[in-house]
């Protein structure tokens, strides 16, 4: 069983920055692959990035490459997505999220491990 607990989450104003982290608790091996998504009323659950558990691997959803960054620190359990450059649009409760995948990609879908979510405001 794997734990995650978000935080980092909160109200900024556009160009911003912004760090969260996800804490990540229980058995992970170097076939999970740990991820980030957001959710509106608007557009639902979308993935924003994702990055293996035991290598260098990362995707990124379209509109925040260049701009968002996600990086783990396997000694401290810790996912990170850090994010710059921030705009209204970006607005929306993150979620980090894992799963196990033996592929090399870094999947987009099908996560079976989920946090709680933080809240993220962006202001224009």
């Amino acid at each position: 069983q794997v734990q995650l607990v978000e935080s980092g989450g909160g109200l900024v104003q556009a160009g911003d920055s912004l760090r969260l982290s996800c804490e990540v608790s229980g058995r992970i091996f170097s076939t999970y692959v740990m991820g980030w998504f957001r959710q509106t009323p608007e557009k639902g659950r979308e993935f924003v990035a994702g990055i293996r558990w035991g290598a260098l691997t990362t995707t990124y959803e379209d509109s925040v490459k260049g701009r968002f960054t996600i990086s783990r620190d396997n000694a401290k359990n810790t996912v990170y997505l850090q994010m710059i450059s921030l705009k209204p649009e970006d607005t929306a409760v993150y979620y980090c999220a894992a799963r196990v995948s033996r592929s090399l990609a870094v999947p987009t879908t099908g996560y079976d491990y989920w946090g709680q979510g933080t809240r993220v405001t962006v202001s224009s």
